[in-house]
């Protein structure tokens, strides 16, 4: 587990992902509560995606991929979660830590119309959690199939700028990416945000049980 976490957390990735997060609680101006975690999910997607992308061609750029062929597959897919894990952990951490640093900086209030806040944590926290999960998974995925890191993070952006947008929320609607961010705020019984979310899940999880094949295929 050091070992993993030494080679997925240099001091480089910490310190940037730090920064973007809390340059994001300075520069992004939030009047009420409710609109921290709409501010928070759609960033947060794109940071994912870039700390992520290179979890495991890394191993590839160092010449160190010779060495993992040697391994069993099942250990290779084990460090491969493993490390996705660690990262995870840490950008969930961080993500937490932005949603104080929201109410630090801009000084936010509370929605008449809107849940308590604790629940607007517990929702955003939830839907954060999915956010990594998938755009962790998603950008590594893509970055070992074009066994390119900047490949992996430009398709990861695509796919970002598609969902993550007005256009994208009237095509995709409920099942968009960022369902969380488009749902109806007003209207706290829709709970219909959820599908998208559940989509994000699926992916994921299928993206985990085609790691084996992938990784067999594009070393």
């Amino acid at each position: 587990m050091k070992k993993e976490m030494k080679i997925v957390l240099p001091f480089y990735k910490i310190a940037y992902a730090v920064s973007f997060v809390v340059i994001l609680s300075v520069i992004r101006a939030v009047v009420f509560t409710y609109e921290i975690g709409l501010s928070i999910e759609p960033p947060f997607a794109m940071l994912t995606a870039v700390f992520c992308a290179d979890t495991y061609v890394q191993e590839i750029t160092s010449n160190r991929s010779e060495v993992q062929r040697l391994y069993q597959i099942k250990k290779r897919i084990y460090s491969i979660i493993q490390r996705l894990m660690i990262q995870g952990t840490f950008l969930l951490l961080l993500a937490v830590l932005g949603y104080g640093l929201f109410f630090a900086f801009q000084k936010p209030i509370t929605h008449p119309v809107t849940e308590s806040e604790i629940l607007q944590f517990i929702t955003c926290f939830g839907a954060i959690v999915v956010t990594i999960f998938f755009w962790g998974i998603l950008a590594n995925t893509l970055s070992m199939l074009f066994r390119n890191m900047w490949m992996g993070i430009g398709s990861s952006l695509l796919i970002w700028v598609a969902t993550n947008s007005t256009g994208g929320d009237k095509l995709f609607g409920a099942w968009n990416l960022f369902s969380y961010s488009f749902r109806d705020i007003e209207n706290t019984a829709d709970i219909t945000w959820l599908y998208g979310k559940g989509l994000c899940i699926c992916i994921g999880l299928i993206l985990l049980l085609a790691l084996p094949k992938i990784v067999r295929k594009r070393g």
